[in-house]
């Protein structure tokens, strides 16, 4: 199997341990993620100012080119992946809006792709069977926290990839690789997302709410597909040892990064380093992680 892939500015820069667990991990399970050529950037976020129909510009382009060469596309980042589904919607019902965009990109995207997320790749093309039955590194006594954030889950008529208000889908896929997984009520919560940039002490107190909730509901680590939770989730740590006496560390990670070394592939292609919080000392402890 091979599909059109959409890595996104942040996977190939600051989180490009999840572009190479991604990529190898599904390579693994029988399926290639061939990059599409000639991308830009997605934009980041939806613009929510329905005139801006220059801010649609970037996903459009994106949309067209993957349209070019097929009526797939795949991505990894919660990011990229709502920005992208939400334009192809938008274009999709809306002729005139369509028409304007396409003059700006000078191109021609017909609507027709379907935007799929690698989650949703894993559990329905894929299946959590051939997922069991390449595991060669069970995930046993790890307890993992699988945190959705905003935008993989919302608005979810649009995006239909879980349900927004009880997501399940890291959760079986985690169960699926031998691991116990911690479902606790803020893992669709906001982590503080862009409000880092205008007020960092806001953003940290989201991040702190989500942490002791999977704390509290005994997580070791915790596992995303958003590089921007990735990043406040694990940052915020650094300030939290002062003024949270009892809070414990806990790392977070990406999830194709955890299945990666479930499927037995090397430390280059499972990534797990270089993060605030350091994972490999847990896994190595679990008997993961040499």
């Amino acid at each position: 199997m091979r599909i059109p892939y959409y890595p996104g500015c942040t996977l190939l820069t600051k989180a490009l341990s999840f572009d190479q667990a991604t990529r190898a991990a599904v390579a693994a399970l029988g399926l290639e993620l061939v990059e599409l050529a000639d991308w830009n950037c997605c934009g980041a976020s939806f613009p929510l100012n329905v005139e801006d129909m220059l801010a649609l510009a970037g996903p459009a382009r994106v949309l067209a080119t993957a349209r070019a060469e097929g009526k797939e596309l795949a991505t990894a980042c919660a990011g990229c992946f709502n920005v992208l589904k939400r334009t192809s919607c938008l274009l999709e019902r809306d002729a005139e809006a369509r028409e304007k965009v396409n003059f700006f990109i000078e191109a021609e995207y017909p609507g027709g792709l379907k935007v799929l997320h690698i989650l949703e790749i894993l559990r329905h093309r894929i299946g959590l069977e051939k997922v069991r039955a390449a595991i060669a590194r069970p995930l046993r006594g790890l307890r993992v926290a699988s945190y959705y954030g905003c935008m993989l889950l919302r608005p979810q008529g649009e995006l239909e990839l879980d349900d927004a208000e009880n997501p399940q889908l890291m959760e079986e896929l985690f169960e699926a690789l031998g691991a116990e997984a911690v479902r606790f009520p803020y893992r669709a919560e906001c982590c503080g997302a862009y409000l880092l940039v205008s007020s960092a002490q806001v953003a940290w107190e989201c991040s702190y709410a989500v942490l002791a909730s999977a704390q509290a509901h005994g997580a070791e680590i915790i596992a995303t597909s958003c590089p921007l939770c990735q990043f406040n989730l694990d940052k915020s740590q650094m300030e939290m040892g002062g003024q949270r006496g009892r809070f414990q560390t806990l790392p977070v990670v990406y999830f194709t990064e955890l299945l990666a070394l479930a499927l037995g592939l090397g430390e280059g292609e499972a990534g797990l380093g270089g993060y605030y919080i350091d994972p490999r000392p847990l896994l190595e402890g679990k008997g993961l992680f040499a």
